[in-house]
């Protein structure tokens, strides 16, 4: 039987297992405090010092500490998501948002702030890490390639997981990994920097995708929606808002260093915060835990959601995906990819080419902020409309915006040199970009049953990361795109994403889950 008094519900005999690796991985990042101690009375620099003992001995904890704490935490048996007792489990529409909703929202949000918060510092890293180790802006550029390579290895690696083990498990399991890689500050030389920013990619790739998944299966469905946008939207600003503040305070005391040992706090905060993420209850009924099934039905309002027999076949729920899961699959990993070189091939740029176009580094700035001022608002928009009006086309509408921002890009650069028009394209593009992936996964979460959830909404995460890693070799390469450019190139494509969703997308604002995964 398994247990679901303490914090994390696993196989009763296997919870001492994952403890010791908790505990052999947090003595393991606490032996490296001392070469970086060590290091701020030598101007933070670490660069060609052996590495002493209590490192070698941590580092050793760590390797040990993972695989023991990923037994403990792996249920025994594999879950079967079969159809054969003919019920879900969900909250009716007229179940109120109560205490352990705001909990499993505000624990759920923290996690995606300090998901995103890690790969966000990659950026304030970077001019720190050139400068110690004395290399040049494309070797240095192999550290955000291998981080984006391992975001999008960890979107389908934890999608799967979470599908196979459960939500919960999934995404402690990327927490641990995530407390792991806090080491990476430690690292005397750059090679060793380079795996474990890898690593670090893949247990942040996780998390996005599989909180989406969770929040989808334990929220009423009036409220999944506007709850599931507004939450991704606030992880995603908090998360940039975070490693910018930690850069502020951290860095210039500490040096860039510093900036990874966040990590090691914010994952035990998380950790020590995992009785409010709930299990999907169809995971705990079917393997037999129902006395924590019966405490989620109790918090979370949940009630057995017969399926509607109409599509009731022998198949069962984890039969391959019929034609339109692949029709709306393609659909979604297309949008996913321009989106990912939208974002990544043309607004990471944009500061370039701005003063590539005659402005100072200043302006450039300045004329960014301004748009990103103009485009603030866009998540609360975007949950509103998305809850209120239809799903399927405010992803419409948001690859709408962006695709007129890459029409006003290719405006004749005497038009676009008046800096009201140039700060109303990049705030278009801006605005449009924000939309797309503050309601991409969401959306996608929605639309898949529960046995290829996980993995449904990894491969669109991953997709939305691939464009980064392209455009990273193709900058070790020595290309830089332009706005003209990029825009030229991904203006057709991004068209066909917005009419495969309006051909293939179904509207499933308000819906419940069963009743879209019937279909």
């Amino acid at each position: 039987m398994a247990t679901g008094s303490g914090n994390i519900s696993i196989v009763g005999e296997r919870a001492a297992f994952f403890w010791a690796g908790c505990v052999a991985i947090s003595a393991g990042v606490l032996l490296h405090l001392p070469m970086l101690a060590m290091a701020h009375s030598m101007d933070n620099h670490l660069k060609g010092m052996p590495m002493d003992g209590g490192m070698w001995l941590g580092m050793a904890l760590i390797a040990i500490g993972v695989p023991l704490a990923c037994f403990g935490a792996l249920p025994k048996v594999r879950g079967h998501h079969s159809d054969d007792a003919g019920t879900d489990y969900e909250a009716p529409d007229s179940t109120p948002l109560g205490r352990w909703h705001a909990a499993t929202l505000l624990v759920l949000t923290l996690g995606l702030v300090i998901d995103v918060m890690k790969p966000a510092t990659l950026g304030f890293v970077l001019p720190g890490l050139s400068a110690e180790y004395g290399i040049a802006k494309s070797e240095a550029a192999l550290l955000p390639l291998v981080a984006l390579t391992g975001t999008t290895v960890g979107s389908f690696l934890w999608g799967w997981l979470a599908d196979v083990y459960g939500r919960r498990v999934s995404i402690l399991l990327s927490t641990i990994l995530f407390v792991s890689t806090a080491i990476c500050g430690a690292m005397p030389a750059f090679a060793w920097n380079l795996v474990m920013c890898f690593l670090m990619g893949i247990s942040a790739g996780g998390m996005l995708p599989v909180i989406y998944t969770l929040l989808a299966e334990v929220m009423p469905p009036r409220h999944r929606s506007w709850v599931l946008v507004l939450v991704g939207g606030t992880g995603l600003v908090g998360g940039y808002l975070a490693a910018s503040g930690a850069a502020y305070v951290l860095e210039p005391v500490y040096g860039w260093r510093a900036l990874w040992l966040q990590g090691f706090p914010s994952g035990l905060l998380l950790l020590a915060l995992a009785r409010f993420i709930p299990e999907t209850p169809r995971f705990l009924a079917e393997r037999g835990r129902l006395a924590e099934l019966e405490r989620m039905q109790h918090r979370f309002g949940l009630v057995p959601k017969p399926r509607p027999q109409q599509a009731a076949n022998s198949a069962g729920a984890d039969a391959p995906a019929p034609a339109d899961h692949r029709r709306i699959t393609a659909a979604l990993v297309t949008t996913a990819l321009c989106w990912s070189f939208v974002n990544f091939g043309l607004l990471l740029w944009l500061p370039s080419d701005l003063q590539a176009r005659g402005y100072s580094a200043a302006v450039a700035s300045g004329i960014l902020a301004k748009s990103s001022l103009l485009a603030l608002p866009t998540i609360l928009l975007a949950a509103f409309f998305y809850a209120r009006r239809s799903s399927k086309w405010t992803l419409v509408g948001t690859v709408g915006l962006t695709v007129i921002g890459l029409v006003g890009a290719l405006l004749p650069p005497a038009v676009l040199s008046w800096e009201p028009l140039l700060v109303a394209v990049i705030a278009v593009l801006i605005v449009g970009t924000n939309g797309t992936i503050a309601v991409l996964l969401p959306y996608t979460a929605e639309n898949y049953p529960l046995g290829t959830r996980g993995r449904a909404t990894g491969l669109v995460a991953g997709s939305s990361k691939f464009g980064g890693v392209a455009v990273q070799i193709a900058a070790l390469a020595g290309f830089a795109p332009t706005l003209v450019g990029a825009s030229l190139t991904l203006l057709v494509p991004t068209v066909v994403s917005a009419g495969l969703i309006a051909w293939f997308g179904r509207e499933t604002q308000g819906r419940s889950l069963r009743e879209l995964e019937a279909e």
